[in-house]
């Protein structure tokens, strides 16, 4: 099993975390993923078969983009996104 650990921006709530959640854990081959909104980090459990790219390109349209690399339209869609994750239930 392998690990990916990534430093995402933008993460501020439960809400924000369910989104993250749900969406990483569609990728073929995610075993688990742990969203930790205080430090702002996704800690991915995979078989091995997925590309790193592959998860910051899903965190960044969803408005999390890997730390320091985002900008205001990130953290305008991160906004969404956390609503969307509020109204599926968490936050």
């Amino acid at each position: 099993m392998a690990t990916l650990f990534l430093h995402v921006d933008n993460l501020k709530c439960g809400g924000c975390a369910n989104t993250v959640r749900h969406r990483v854990q569609e990728l073929p081959g995610a075993r688990s993923v742990i969203v930790d909104p205080g430090a702002g980090t996704v800690q991915l459990e995979h078989d091995g078969s997925i590309d790193p790219n592959e998860v910051k390109t899903v965190l960044h349209k969803l408005g999390y983009p890997q730390h320091g690399s985002g900008g205001i339209k990130e953290a305008a869609i991160s906004y969404i996104s956390c609503a969307m994750g509020r109204f599926q239930g968490e936050d």
